[in-house]
């Protein structure tokens, strides 16, 4: 099985984490989800540092940063998932 091009940093409390894992199992994406909840405060400023948010979920696409979970409902609302398998 090949590894999941998407990955989610995510945490437990966050509602928009809660959506964005919800819209992909529906889309029928696999993803890697990486919980941030445990993160020492320094590899929590390097994450933001290079994602350049200071909040989850934040998602990428291999290396590419897509945003957070308004970003992929932008992207399902206008047909562009796809784009992403």
């Amino acid at each position: 099985m090949a590894t999941p091009q998407i990955t989610l940093y995510t945490m437990a409390v966050c509602p928009y984490c809660v959506k964005a894992k919800s819209l992909l199992k529906q889309r029928g994406f696999e993803f890697k989800e990486i919980s941030i909840d445990d993160f020492s405060d320094e590899a929590w400023d390097e994450l933001c540092k290079k994602s350049g948010m200071k909040t989850v979920p934040m998602i990428y696409h291999g290396d590419r940063l897509v945003g957070g979970y308004t970003d992929l409902a932008e992207m399902d609302q206008k047909d562009q998932l796809a784009s992403l398998k």
